[in-house]
């Protein structure tokens, strides 16, 4: 069927249509909105809360269920969890690598760098059966230092984890929470095709866990602080690895 002649009525709209069709236009831009995340991109948004725009909003991923118990990433909150990170930071075992041992004010500026910045990287606490147990960082790997050191594609995204209790090391909670949380990566990160990692050379037993979580090795990285190992989880190969 031939679609209608608009020419036909050429013509033939009256100045008190034409004036309320220009109204209804009006209105009609009025109500435009822009989405919130973009909103929220250029801020506009007046939220007390940080948005990790840059990140897919980590804090609302919510709990995975392990099989250590029911594990979930927390937004740090430096007024709750400094005293805590804190004291993780100056367990020699744990100082060796992350290089934050002292008073509380050293731990609090790196947070406050994170916190402050633009969302390129999102410092957690794990949370595993309600008790808080470990400290995640996620960042863009692909927008970090790190990208000038591999072959980095956009949304590459990385993950640094120390346990905080010794009680908790050595029984695989690594390897377990680490493959939970490169799954909240998976799931909530569309566009991100790799989960990144790089543990010092040196710490066996965090390559290890990265291997045993469904990473896989890459390369030997030359970073400035340390010699790496580029760990990769590949979200092709999730289901076999």
């Amino acid at each position: 069927m031939p679609l209608p002649d608009a020419s036909a009525d050429a013509g033939t709209e009256t100045a008190a249509e034409s004036a309320t069709a220009d109204r209804a236009d009006i209105q009609d831009t009025l109500d435009l909105r822009l989405p919130d995340e973009l909103i929220a991109l250029f801020g506009a948004s007046d939220a007390s809360e940080p948005v990790d725009d840059l990140l897919d909003n980590v804090a609302g991923w919510g709990p995975a269920t392990t099989s250590a118990g029911v594990f979930q990433l927390v937004s740090v909150r430096v007024e709750r969890d400094l005293p805590l990170i804190s004291r993780w930071m100056n367990d020699p075992a744990v100082a060796a690598f992350w290089e934050l041992a002292g008073p509380d004010a050293v731990t609090e500026a790196h947070l406050r760098d994170q916190i402050d910045g633009d969302g390129r990287s999102v410092p957690c606490l794990g949370v595993l059966d309600g008790t808080p147990m470990s400290y995640w960082e996620v960042y863009r790997a692909d927008l970090d230092a790190l990208a000038r050191h591999y072959p980095a594609r956009p949304h590459d995204t990385g993950l640094h984890l120390l346990i905080g209790g010794v009680a908790d090391r050595g029984r695989g909670l690594g390897t377990c929470l680490l493959r939970a949380v490169a799954d909240l990566v998976l799931d909530h990160r569309a566009a991100c095709a790799r989960v990144i990692a790089e543990p010092d050379l040196r710490n066996t037993p965090s390559v290890s866990a990265f291997l045993s979580a469904g990473f896989r090795f890459s390369a030997e990285v030359d970073l400035p602080d340390k010699r790496a190992a580029l760990m990769v989880r590949d979200r092709a190969l999730r289901a076999v690895l």
